[in-house]
């Protein structure tokens, strides 16, 4: 695995931003709409290191956003999100969101710590049983 990032759920997107960028120095590497969820998400690198980044994430339902704010996940990137996923879900691990998509999956930890894992290279083909997998958790 390959760390990717640290995401934040935020109350106010511009406080963090100035407190990223103004205060600790960080450069904002991209920014975009949610897909899924109604929200503005932030990537962040300090200077010289844009491997390790800061993802932010602002939604923008009042009562979604209090209810989400503070730690959100830990990504990493996997060769095979279908195996990795399968090995952990053989050593007890929760998984969240299954890999639907191919691409992407949520696993939990024994403390409910989520954690992002993106496949190596992209989707891959979709496949069962995780295409039909319904969620396990909230992630």
């Amino acid at each position: 695995m390959r760390y990717l990032h640290t995401a934040f759920r935020v109350a106010d997107l511009d406080a963090a931003l100035a407190f990223y960028t103004s205060t600790l120095g960080f450069k904002v590497v991209k920014r975009f709409e949610g897909i899924k969820r109604n929200c503005s998400i932030a990537f962040l690198a300090a200077p010289g290191d844009e491997r390790a980044q800061i993802e932010i994430v602002y939604y923008h339902d009042p009562e979604e956003r209090a209810a989400r704010v503070g730690f959100s996940h830990v990504a990493y990137e996997v060769d095979d999100i279908y195996a990795a996923c399968r090995d952990f879900m053989s050593k007890g691990a929760i998984i969240a969101m299954p890999p639907r998509d191919g691409a992407m999956a949520f696993v939990k930890s024994s403390d409910g710590m989520s954690f992002e894992l993106f496949n190596k290279g992209g989707p891959k083909p979709t496949q069962e049983p995780w295409a039909s997998m319904p969620d396990q958790a909230d992630w």
